[in-house]
């Protein structure tokens, strides 16, 4: 947990203390529910959803357009969460292996898995069998819940429902007839066990705990209530109401968090089955997507693409870029064929629940190269690797984060 920010001392501009060689994060420290408050990061979600619920579209199929409403959504994951429970014999704590691409019902698994206390897993439907066996290794799942071409693949030793057969739609059809019992579930118990891309060796497991993904949704609530605050004041038209394109796999922390996001802000998350670049033009133009998160070469297609220019893609406000740097020369490129969509830069880790910094605002996502201000709650020191000695402002280094956004450890 971040300590208090220092009353005196301070830098106003890097947020740097002196006296403590610590960066401490310039926004307004979201509101988080009391530690010891037993609660779950859907539970959380769902409690912050408008009432009466949002009339627009929880969750779209990119492809097929098939919409679920906020109301199915909810009663979706209860039923679900009940089959889970009653049928499969879930429990608190028990991991539940998720490998699926991006289908509408990733995730009301997830949600499901969540609320009752179960631990997340998703993996990567395209990963190999070996490594299927090294994850389960790492997470030790007592089921698998995977999409029927990838369950083939799946250890033999491990219990694996297919998504979409007779016995998994039984897991709904008997939760609703039995409800999951309420569960105390610990803001400190873990939530999901996502797996890191591999990038420095063989992939390894981050878990997640519940506080750590409430922190992250808070985070995004209090940037948005300031947003609209600020857009008020200005005499702004309010925005539109956020749709999301998720050209994002769900098993990755960026898509995950960015699921977990839009279900909690009441948003609309338009799911693809896969990345196709020139599919999500047309997504983004059909369903009026106002939001797309995306790594840097999407930016570097739509510059060269014809047919970014032929699509009507007016309703685009903003491009969250993550997963890898994004270069000055390529937004400059881009802000001039596309002036209207704003880039908010961004970074963060799987060990960090997928948020460190962000640029919040027109002015920081005009500052191309930076990934903006530390997120709310959040302390970083910059440390040489070499000597351990603590950097200050300007100084390259290792970048120590702490806050309640950071995984659990021992």
């Amino acid at each position: 947990m971040a300590a208090p920010r220092p009353s005196g001392g301070m830098d106003p501009r890097s947020g740097f203390c002196a006296a403590t060689r610590t960066f401490h994060s310039l926004r307004p420290s979201a509101a988080l529910p009391p530690d010891s408050l037993p609660a779950t990061a859907a539970a959380y979600a769902f409690s912050i959803l408008s009432s009466p619920l949002p009339d627009r579209p929880a969750l779209v199929d990119a492809a097929t357009s098939i919409s679920v409403s906020y109301p199915s959504f909810l009663a979706a994951v209860r039923s679900l969460a009940g089959g889970l429970w009653s049928v499969l014999g879930l429990r608190p704590g028990d991991v539940v292996l998720v490998v699926s691409p991006s289908r509408i019902d990733v995730p009301v698994i997830d949600f499901a898995l969540m609320s009752i206390g179960a631990v997340v897993s998703p993996a990567n439907p395209a990963s190999t069998a070996e490594e299927y066996t090294h994850m389960v290794a790492l997470s030790r799942p007592v089921v698998a819940l995977a999409a029927p071409e990838v369950a083939a693949k799946l250890p033999r030793n491990l219990r694996c429902v297919v998504i979409g057969s007779n016995e998994y739609k039984s897991l709904s059809s008997a939760g609703g007839v039995a409800p999951s019992p309420p569960v105390a579930v610990k803001q400190s118990d873990t939530a999901a066990v996502l797996y890191s891309s591999g990038t420095t060796g063989r992939v390894k497991a981050a878990a997640v705990s519940h506080r750590n993904l409430i922190a992250v949704i808070s985070a995004h609530r209090n940037n948005r209530v300031i947003a609209e605050k600020e857009a008020a004041e200005a005499g702004e038209e309010p925005l539109p109401p956020t749709v999301t394109l998720f050209p994002l796999p769900l098993f990755h922390v960026f898509g995950f968090m960015m699921l977990l996001r839009s279900v909690a802000m009441g948003e609309t998350a338009v799911l693809m089955d896969r990345f196709d670049f020139i599919a999500a033009l047309r997504a983004i133009e059909r369903y009026r997507v106002t939001l797309l998160p995306a790594a840097p070469p999407v930016l570097v297609a739509m510059i060269k693409s014809e047919e970014a220019r032929r699509c009507d893609l007016s309703s685009l406000l903003f491009i969250g870029i993550g997963g890898a740097p994004l270069g000055r020369e390529v937004a400059e490129r881009f802000a001039a064929i596309f002036p209207n969509i704003e880039l908010i830069q961004g970074y963060g880790l799987t060990e960090t629940s997928g948020s460190v910094a962000s640029t919040v605002g027109p002015d920081e996502c005009k500052a191309y190269g930076s990934v903006g201000k530390l997120a709310s709650h959040l302390e970083a020191k910059i440390v040489d690797p070499s000597t351990g000695e603590v950097l200050g402002p300007g100084q390259r280094g290792e970048l120590w984060v702490r806050g309640p956004v950071v995984m659990k450890g021992k």
